[in-house]
């Protein structure tokens, strides 16, 4: 573009000042116009090779643009189809400004190591953030799995829980039924009158829930002449006599250890 507007500026000046003075004369003056502006140029270049900036060069070489510019201008308007001329009247402006952006170019020039470290460290951040998000994309579907894999078995839990509430919910209530019954106390008695004569035996619902153990207490056997008397003793603390319920209850109370076997044997000799 610098080429391209010294050329036109030359032209125009031989073909607007060779009708006012010999061409050569014409010649030198564009000439001059070009030199100074191409030296300007040249300059300033070299100044900006070594680091150094000259506001009076620089102020001289756009004096010198602006110059070649006004010439193109002038002699287009004194021409008959002006179009073409001012078409091309901007290019020794143009080609200062591509100078510019050129100089700022080159204070901005990177050298090949500093552009490799810059790719190199631009890379390993690209690999970073590639191991970090495939991280966390294995954390998330391996935390999905647990999570799955707890409610599943969270779910079994509960249904098993409710099925078995479900069952031990009927079955104490058939046991409830049964007990409160109209015909459940009468067949008791009927069962154990023989033994305890009019005494209708007490029939608790277990307990459903949670209970405290009770521990065990260690008693030492009793030999049938000693559980004979203990027997007797307990049964007639009170008057009148206790049944043998009310004497097995109190007997245990007490501490004492013996089967029911032995024990109702027992109660029947000494009720003989």
């Amino acid at each position: 573009m610098t080429a391209v507007s010294m050329v036109l500026t030359l032209a125009v000046v031989v073909m607007w000042l060779g009708g006012a003075m010999p061409w050569p004369v014409a010649l030198v003056v564009g000439l001059g116009i070009d030199g100074g502006w191409l030296a300007t140029l040249a300059y300033e270049r070299r100044l900006a090779a070594q680091g150094d900036h000259s506001h009076a060069v620089t102020a001289t070489g756009w004096g010198f643009g602006v110059l070649a510019t006004g010439v193109l201008v002038a002699h287009a308007l004194g021409e008959e189809s002006p179009g073409a001329w001012l078409a091309v009247a901007w290019l020794p402006l143009a080609a200062k400004l591509l100078w510019l952006v050129h100089g700022l170019w080159e204070r901005t020039a990177l050298t090949a190591g500093a552009l490799g470290a810059i790719r190199g460290i631009q890379q390993e951040a690209r690999d970073e953030a590639a191991v970090a998000r495939a991280r966390l994309r294995a954390d998330a579907g391996t935390e999905e799995t647990r999570l799955t894999a707890v409610t599943q078995a969270g779910a079994r839990v509960a249904k098993v829980q409710a099925r078995t509430a479900r069952t031990l919910s009927k079955a104490w209530s058939a046991l409830s039924d049964t007990r409160d019954g109209e015909d459940t106390g009468r067949a008791l008695t009927c069962v154990t009158r023989g033994v305890t004569p009019d005494v209708t035996p007490a029939w608790t619902l277990p307990v459903w829930g949670p209970v405290d153990p009770v521990p065990a207490l260690e008693a030492p056997a009793l030999t049938d002449d000693q559980l004979d008397q203990v027997i007797d003793r307990i049964r007639h603390s009170e008057t009148p006599a206790l049944s043998y319920r009310e004497m097995a209850t109190r007997f245990r109370a007490a501490g004492h250890s013996a089967s029911e076997v032995r024990l109702r044997a027992a109660w029947k000799r000494l009720a003989a």
